[in-house]
């Protein structure tokens, strides 16, 4: 009975540790505006909006590569998987989806901004028209 109730413990332990070492994972992390406009320059800069809506303003420097688009993954793969990539979208559904499929896809690390672009826009900070 000893050696059963320590078994248990251990599982309920690992198990432990492994859910949080999951949750730890920092291949995609959120990023705010504040943070974003202070490395903007030189960086790889994607908006998964549509077209209409990227040609309404964008950020500085980004490259539109619509989430929707069924060409979507052969434009993400032809990106450098080893060079970070921020992504955007309009309050972040699209970006946390699509920084999903570039994990997937083997980029090391991808930034996807906190409230997308209507946070940008919220904390005053310039688009491209």
């Amino acid at each position: 009975m000893k050696k059963l109730t320590l078994l248990l413990a251990f599982i309920t332990v690992s198990t432990i540790f492994t859910s949080c070492a999951q949750k730890r994972d920092k291949t995609v992390e959120s990023i705010t505006a504040k943070e974003l406009h202070q490395k903007q320059n030189g960086i790889v800069l994607i908006d998964v909006r549509t077209p209409e809506e990227f040609a309404d303003g964008y950020i500085k420097n980004a490259k539109n590569i619509n989430f929707y688009d069924d060409s979507f993954m052969n434009k993400i793969n032809k990106l450098d998987k080893k060079q970070p990539v921020y992504i955007y979208c309009k309050k972040g559904g699209r970006s946390a989806k699509a920084a999903q499929k570039l994990k997937a896809a083997g980029f090391e690390k991808v930034y996807d901004l906190e409230g997308g672009i209507s946070q940008w826009k919220d904390d005053n900070f310039e688009l491209v028209k």
